[in-house]
């Protein structure tokens, strides 16, 4: 078994990892907008007919905290601060989940192809 650092092999930068990266989300950019674009939709859905309440006080959310929740539950955090409490937004805060984890995939596949694509070329390169 050889050291990937002591066999002689070139070892990508960080520029073009970072590169390559980009290219890939380039290439998914229709999906990631349609993300995005999602999660603002079902955002605002939360916020008119989610009925979101925080939990400390038992009062309606702002539209800031609305927005907070929804980005913690797409990131799959979930601090229970603030909670939905009508069937809508109980299927609201599924499907958010739904986007950050298939979002957050898309991000890590872009980098693993990044570092992959890299690789590759500074082994054909030196």
């Amino acid at each position: 078994m050889g050291n990937a650092t002591g066999d002689g092999a070139a070892r990508p930068r960080t520029g073009e990892i970072l590169k390559e990266m980009a290219i890939t989300a380039w290439y998914l950019r229709a999906v990631l907008i349609g993300l995005l674009l999602l999660f603002v939709l079902l955002t605002i859905g939360m916020y008119y007919w989610g009925a979101p309440v925080e939990t400390a006080n038992r009062t309606p959310s702002r539209l800031g905290e609305t927005v907070y929740f929804c980005a913690i539950t797409a990131l799959t955090i979930g601090y229970g601060d603030v909670v939905p409490t009508s069937a809508f937004g109980r299927i609201d805060a599924a499907c958010l989940g739904l986007i950050g984890v298939v979002f957050t995939g898309l991000i890590v596949a872009a980098a693993v192809r990044g570092v992959q694509e890299a690789a590759h070329r500074a082994e054909r390169t030196g």
